[in-house]
């Protein structure tokens, strides 16, 4: 099976993704406090959830709507996440450098949607 550019880069952001909130997770099972809470769900959890099925869906590479709609969702939650954390009504876990990890889930489900619908498209031309 061969992969195109998009699909690579998808997998690969994916994989990222998934050992990046895998190491909050299990900060939060060790600490209890490894990431923010909303209703008592910490939002690791359902962003790792939000990394894995999709990551699923591209390797079985059928119903892209589960993609899109966890893809979506972590999106959504990021982007919340970035603008409160910009305008400092929330704190989002910090990177070793400081940086808020919200950020990077931004730009890391952003470019998982943009990547995926051109993997799609590209797919669709090769048909």
């Amino acid at each position: 099976m061969k992969i195109n550019f998009y699909s690579f880069l998808v997998y690969i952001l994916l994989i990222i993704g998934i050992v990046g909130s895998g190491s909050l997770v299990i900060d939060e099972i060790k600490t209890g406090n490894g990431c923010p809470k909303v209703l008592g769900i910490p939002m690791c959890i359902v962003i790792l959830i939000c990394f894995i099925i999709p990551f699923i869906v591209h390797v079985i590479n059928k119903k892209s709507i589960f993609y899109f709609l966890f893809t979506g969702t972590a999106f959504s939650i990021a982007l919340i996440a970035s603008i409160l954390q910009f305008t400092h009504n929330a704190e989002c876990p910090k990177t070793s450098y400081g940086t808020p990890m919200c950020y990077y889930s931004f730009i890391i489900f952003l470019n998982l949607l943009i990547f995926k619908v051109l993997d799609l498209r590209l797919k669709g031309k090769h048909k």
